[in-house]
């Protein structure tokens, strides 16, 4: 079954509760900018239990560490993602301080992201995606199997994901053809009792 086409409305909202989608959020010269900026980092595999992933990824603020479930700060934010985290703390409602985490990926031609969520320390997720167009799938499992929806991520354009379109749907991105760089603004989730 292919899944349905969800395009937001005027106000950015899809037909996911918590995810919203805006387009033309950087001009050309931001998002060649950032993309020179991305390849001039570090860049690693992505690694999971062992395993090497296509896509290049860095870290900053904290990092997640997927071969042996670690949690710890690194790096600090680097002043150049400061404007682009100031629009999508913006868009999605937050004060900038709020989005504590950033990733950096590069998908190379053959590289996509598989179906997962978030990990549950990460609260509000918000990503900018640069190069080229991307289709961001979502599923949800109900009581006749899945339940789909797809968005388009085109060059320039950011998505927020929060409440259900955060805890309750998967999320991945197929393989392409052709490079894509994302940038990836994460909050932490507040712990019980905290203020």
């Amino acid at each position: 079954m292919m899944p349905a086409i969800a395009t937001p409305d005027l106000f950015g909202s899809t037909a996911i509760p918590g995810l919203a989608a805006g387009a033309d959020v950087l001009g050309v010269d931001e998002e060649a900018e950032l993309i020179a900026r991305i390849d001039a980092e570090p860049l690693s595999p992505f690694r999971f239990q062992g395993w090497l992933g296509k896509r290049l990824t860095r870290s900053f603020g904290w990092a997640y560490d997927f071969d042996n479930g670690s949690f710890a700060e690194t790096d600090p934010i680097p002043r150049w993602l400061e404007a682009v985290r100031s629009k999508a703390a913006t868009f999605a409602g937050l004060a900038p301080g709020d989005l504590v985490q950033t990733l950096l990926i590069r998908y190379d031609p053959g590289a996509g992201i598989g179906w997962h969520k978030d990990r549950p320390v990460f609260e509000q997720v918000v990503g900018i995606s640069l190069g080229n167009a991307a289709m961001m799938r979502f599923r949800r499992r109900g009581a006749n199997g899945f339940d789909r929806v797809a968005i388009p991520l085109l060059p320039r354009s950011l998505y927020h994901l929060s409440g259900e379109a955060r805890h309750d749907w998967e999320h991945s991105i197929a393989p392409m053809d052709v490079p894509r760089w994302s940038i990836t603004f994460r909050s932490l989730k507040r712990q019980a009792g905290a203020g």
